[in-house]
């Protein structure tokens, strides 16, 4: 049967290397003794102290004690024969139990060196007896109080080391929990910055592509009959070619849209209006209800966003006439509408969101209203028109900066 020592400290370490010294110390005072005051039996018991000390030190050195535990119980058999040789040699032979306590508690299950303590301490006690020719209470003193003064360390120290290993697993735990959750909030912000890349790219670059090959289209429709009028719908395609770019420069800078860029919201959609009806067979009017006041930029950016994209599914799906924009201030919120007299549709038979076919529209709107605390609200019907409404609430202290006016802006 194995045994899985623990990994040596330095502090267990050094408690290691002073057993060592004190097994050395203690049998190198016993063969000291019985030379120096020519005791019987003396070379017998430096005989006996030289082979315990040899064996005792085999033990560390061979690999196959650190590894099995019956080895283990073996060579500590081996040191505790030789150490009752000793004490039967010897009276000093009973200081060498002090140690042979710690190894008996440290190599063996608990119960076995509970019992192999006591056989210990028994086996002090009547041998130094034995050498006295007498025993009194005072001789079992020293053993016995030894004896608890190991166990007593010895469990101590296993508590605190268990007390530490579920420490070091309970770090452990923490660490790959943070790293886990490290790498969980990393994917939320990388899918957070896709759905937010996709619905700039919706509300911008693609809806701009959209209006390009709208345009084109009908100057390849006027070139034989009408040039001048597709020469007017190219001038319009290559402005809108314009405008998109610059969306793109602003967009890879992450920059305030060109269409807020020194103006307020309200202008910027009145031209946005004049920009469809121009470019578009449909009529797009502007309307300002409410008394106008500083916006976050973000709240900006999104009801321009919503007010394009809206717009754009109503030139490219509705077939509609007339188009009504409208911006109101209504104290604690601020809502866009965007109503058209097109052909409709049923909103509780929506096509699933596809990206590929263009209907991911709708689904970003949402998403960028939901994004600011704000709702929309979406009534259609076939043939009766459709009317979209977004509303944001105003914080009356945003922490967002607002755009400054006009004549502030760079």
């Amino acid at each position: 049967m194995t045994t899985t020592a623990p990994t040596l400290t330095p502090t267990t370490r050094a408690l290691a290397w002073c057993l060592h010294l004190l097994v050395v110390g203690l049998l190198a005072l016993a063969a000291g003794r019985a030379v120096a005051d020519h005791r019987p039996h003396a070379g017998w018991v430096l005989a006996t102290a030289v082979a315990c000390g040899l064996v005792y030190a085999s033990g560390p050195v061979l690999p196959r004690v650190s590894r099995s535990r019956r080895a283990a119980a073996l060579w500590l058999a081996a040191v505790s024969t030789l150490w009752l040789v000793l004490l039967a040699l010897s009276a000093d032979g009973v200081w060498v139990a002090f140690p042979l306590y710690f190894l008996q508690l440290h190599l063996l299950p608990r119960r076995a060196g509970l019992a192999a303590v006591a056989a210990t301490a028994v086996a002090a006690i009547a041998g130094f007896a034995a050498h006295q020719g007498s025993f009194n209470a005072a001789m079992a003193i020293g053993p016995a109080l030894g004896a608890a003064v190991a166990v007593a360390v010895v469990w101590g120290y296993q508590a605190l080391y268990r007390e530490s290993e579920q420490r070091r697993r309970l770090i452990e735990e923490l660490t790959a929990t943070r790293a886990d959750l490290a790498t969980a909030q990393h994917t939320a912000g990388v899918l957070a910055e896709r759905e937010r890349l996709a619905r700039e790219i919706h509300d911008t670059l693609a809806q701009g592509l959209s209006s390009i090959q709208l345009l084109l289209r009908a100057a390849e429709r006027a070139l034989p009959t009408a040039p001048d009028n597709a020469a007017r719908y190219v001038d319009q395609a290559r402005q809108a070619a314009v405008d998109n770019l610059a969306e793109a420069r602003r967009f890879v800078a992450a920059l305030t849209p060109p269409a807020l860029e020194g103006t307020t919201l309200a202008d910027a959609l009145e031209r946005l209006c004049a920009t469809t009806s121009t470019r578009h067979r449909i009529t797009a009017r502007f309307h300002l209800t409410g008394e106008p006041v500083p916006l976050p930029t973000a709240h900006e950016v999104a009801l321009l966003r919503i007010a394009q994209s809206a717009l754009a599914n109503t030139v490219r799906h509705a077939e509609a006439a007339t188009a009504e924009v409208t911006l109101s201030y209504l104290g604690d919120h601020v809502a866009v509408d965007v109503v058209d007299d097109g052909r409709g549709f049923d909103p509780a038979h929506l096509p699933v969101a596809d990206p590929q076919a263009g209907g991911f529209g709708l689904a970003a709107t949402r998403a960028r209203t939901q994004a600011l605390g704000g709702t929309l609200s979406v009534e259609s019907a076939p043939g009766h028109g459709t009317a979209l409404a977004a509303q944001l609430p105003l914080d009356p202290t945003p922490d967002t900066p607002s755009h400054p006016a006009p004549e502030a802006r760079p």
